[in-house]
């Protein structure tokens, strides 16, 4: 074999490992999904802390059914999301979706057959979840009646591919950073148990968190706001427990009620165990005592 013949080889493979890379399945567990009344009921909980139904299940439905919009705007053109069906319907939903195709959506952004997800999808942050976490949300929706319900396609400028988001996801694995402080106390389990909801399975950030041009979460502006989209998570002078009351109703420091998206999350916050919500509070509070009548900006 010549010199050109060897150095076109090597290229080669360095092409097709970069493009497996890239493009390639993650690897994940081929664990199955549990059928226990104990994982299911788990699962419910977990869709409720991970605010599911606040995106998949319109108001006046009891059910998953998808059809939520979600308008974006970016520099490259307005998006409009059409939320999906996470019913087990088998043509419209995701009748037959397996762990492993669970696991592949929710922490990797990728669908049951390779394809990318857009980041409307927050999976950037459901990346953080545990894999039980996952697999138990995944018995729940399974266990849930089949409803067939065909919702619209995204509404995408036509330069826009799914494939682009192969690069997208390794450009935001470098660009989104860390945020600004470690959290004092983050080796206490109720601090933890805090950041794991805040962070990963409430996903706050996703609307609370400046983006960059290229729509990547800024983590070191983390809970900073958007303008014109959502305010500062701001709970200087907030105790606790009117943290824990703000989960529980939606009412401020301020003796405001929250309106908007921000009710549906609270409908969902409301629903979660005393404990989790003390933990919420720890973790955003940072265990702060009496309040000192600050302003608070949640609305």
């Amino acid at each position: 074999m010549t010199t050109k013949q060897i150095t076109l080889s090597v290229i080669g493979v360095v092409a097709l490992g970069v493009l497996y890379a890239v493009f390639g399945l993650p690897s994940v567990s081929d664990a199955e999904l549990p059928t226990d009344v104990e994982a299911i009921a788990r699962g419910e909980y977990v869709y409720n802390a991970g605010g599911c139904g606040a995106c998949h299940q319109p108001e006046g439905t009891t059910a998953p059914i998808g059809g939520y919009v979600i308008e974006a705007e970016s520099p490259f053109g307005a998006n409009t999301f059409h939320v999906p069906n996470i019913t087990p319907d088998p043509e419209t939903g995701i009748g037959g979706w397996t762990g492993k195709d669970f696991l592949l959506a929710l922490k990797h952004g990728r669908s049951p057959g390779g394809s990318f997800y857009w980041p409307a999808f927050p999976f950037r942050s459901y990346k953080d979840m545990t894999d039980q976490d996952v697999l138990d949300v995944g018995a729940y929706l399974m266990s849930l009646p089949a409803v067939k319900n065909e919702v619209p396609d995204h509404e995408m400028p036509a330069y826009q591919f799914r494939l682009m988001m192969a690069g997208w996801n390794i450009m935001a694995g470098f660009m989104e950073g860390t945020p600004p402080a470690v959290v004092e106390g983050a080796d206490d389990p109720q601090m933890q148990r805090g950041i794991y909801l805040a962070r990963a399975l409430g996903h706050c950030g996703e609307c609370h968190t400046p983006r960059n041009g290229l729509g990547m979460l800024q983590m070191s502006q983390e809970f900073a706001g958007v303008e014109g989209l959502s305010p500062a998570i701001d709970t200087a002078g907030w105790s606790t427990d009117e943290f824990v009351g703000f989960l529980q109703l939606g009412m401020t420091a301020s003796f405001d009620f929250v309106g908007g998206e921000m009710a549906d999350v609270i409908e969902h916050t409301s629903l979660l165990s005393e404990a989790d919500q003390a933990a919420y509070a720890a973790f955003f509070t940072r265990g702060e005592g009496e309040s000192s009548g600050a302003a608070d900006n949640f609305e």
